[in-house]
């Protein structure tokens, strides 16, 4: 699975189709009660899209995956002992992270960059990549959750990373905290974050759940009664593996003081 997922994630080649693991599962016996979740590990588009109509340099900007948050997230799965569930397409084909009912799940623009593949697409197409992407990522996530949740309490943790600078204007944060109506994990996460001055963090910064980002965590966290939470690493902080394993390893030491226990379904 880690060698698949490490072919894929260059944008894959003339004869890449969909993978038939969409949902990279890594760790899956690990005894800790937290399940990890990337949505946006991988910049690979599926050959059948022609890269959307992108160069392919445009497949290596944020646009199209979360750089540095995969490696974050096999440190933080590791350091836990939890399983990782990551997404092995690029979210330009769709992003799992999104209800697909939105209208930016499957965007025609991204930042600043029109997608050609993804304008005027019909309902039959967008139905199709959901099946063939959203729906068995989310059969995977729900498959942990629920192996995990048959042992005893479970936490869900998303992990991604932002740009430094987005539509012209700079973001100060190192690191952000996103959380909804659960603050079970955010609240003492940004306490433990903030004893740290050197440290920049953002509550619901850069993105909160009203930028309809949270879909993930709250399908399959805190609408089910368990504690979820988001983390955001700015991206030109993640550009070496040594970078990656002191964020993780940070994470995880904060995590691991936090007890997680079952709680009761939000709506």
């Amino acid at each position: 699975m880690l060698e698949s997922l490490a072919d894929m994630t260059a944008s894959g080649g003339p004869d890449k189709p969909v993978p038939a693991d969409v949902a990279i599962v890594e760790n899956a016996g690990g005894l800790g009660p937290f399940v990890i979740v990337c949505e946006h590990a991988s910049n690979f588009v599926p050959a059948r899209f022609g890269n959307l109509g992108l160069p392919e340099a445009e497949l290596q900007r944020h646009i199209a995956w979360d750089p540095g948050a995969l490696g974050v997230a096999r440190v933080l799965a590791k350091e836990l002992d939890a399983p990782l569930v990551s997404c092995a397409v690029s979210r330009l084909v769709i992003d799992c992270n999104r209800d697909p009912s939105v209208f930016d799940a499957i965007t025609a623009k991204s930042e600043d960059t029109i997608i050609p593949g993804n304008t005027d697409l019909s309902n039959e197409e967008r139905r199709t990549r959901v099946v063939e992407v959203y729906e068995p990522f989310h059969a995977g996530v729900a498959a942990q959750v629920a192996a995990k949740r048959a042992k005893g309490p479970v936490a869900i943790v998303g992990i991604h990373s932002f740009t430094p600078v987005y539509n012209g204007a700079g973001r100060p944060w190192h690191i952000g905290i996103l959380f909804d109506r659960d603050e079970s994990l955010s609240a003492p996460m940004l306490t433990a974050l903030r004893r740290d001055s050197a440290i920049v963090v953002g509550a619901n910064e850069p993105y909160s759940p009203g930028d309809r980002v949270y879909h993930t965590l709250d399908r399959h966290g805190q609408s089910q009664g368990l504690s979820s939470v988001m983390v955001e690493i700015r991206n030109d902080l993640l550009t070496t593996p040594e970078q990656e394993r002191a964020w993780g390893t940070k994470l995880a030491s904060i995590l691991k003081g936090i007890p997680v226990q079952e709680g009761t379904p939000q709506e």
